[in-house]
This record gives C-alpha cells, structure tokens and sequence, in this order.
C-alpha cells in the first residue's frame, strides 16, 4: 500500500535534516524508538496536539513504500494505523517539504 505520509518538523530539526541529510528525528522520536510519522487524515490533529502554538514549522511528505521495511504501521490515538520508521529518516526519501503558516490562531496546511 503505497501512500503519501508526513512529519512535521520544527526549524531546527528542519536545519539538521538539510546538514546532515538524515536524522534520528525529533526528541520524542528519539525516545519511542521511532521516527513518527502521519496519515494526511492524521496530520492536522498531530499538529493541533503536538505542535500548537508553535510557529515556522515545516511539513514534509514521503511515500510510503520508499521507506522500505523499517516503516511499520501501528496503533496509536485511538487504535488508529499510524506509520513508524524504525530507521533515520533521510532527506533524499522525501517528495516535497513545505512550510506550516500560522494563520488566526492555528497552522494551514497545503492541500494533501
């Protein structure tokens, strides 16, 4: 099942992904084991509950077969699917990257 997913990055871990091409992600990533990603249906609420209020945010897709075997895809909010990377992320997997304005009060998303 190939789908587009994304990670939500913050400046500086924009910047480390960009430098060193591949990164281990984000401090909770680093702590669960894996690099979290989500579903497009997903995304928004990811934001809401992890990223509120934090501005120059940076959205990133990928597919999801070029991940290869180190994604797995795992219950999470509410028994929902949502794909783990068990691996670095590397910036050269990436399809496209785009920023997260900030508009009255919350983050616009490009269309998915």
């Amino acid at each position: 099942m190939n789908t587009t997913i994304y990670k939500i990055l913050t400046a500086d871990q924009w910047a480390e992904l960009q430098a060193k091409e591949s990164t281990d992600g984000a401090p909770i990533d680093i702590a669960d084991g894996y690099v979290h990603f989500s579903t497009a249906q997903q995304v928004q609420e990811t934001a809401e509950k992890y990223f509120s209020e934090q501005h120059g945010l940076i959205l990133a897709a990928f597919h999801s077969d070029e991940l290869g075997e180190n994604l797995k895809w795992e219950p999470s909010r509410g028994g929902d699917l949502f794909p783990h990377l068990y691996a670095q992320l590397e910036i050269n997997k990436m399809i496209w990257s785009k920023p997260l304005n900030w508009v009255n009060g919350k983050h616009v998303f490009p269309p998915l």
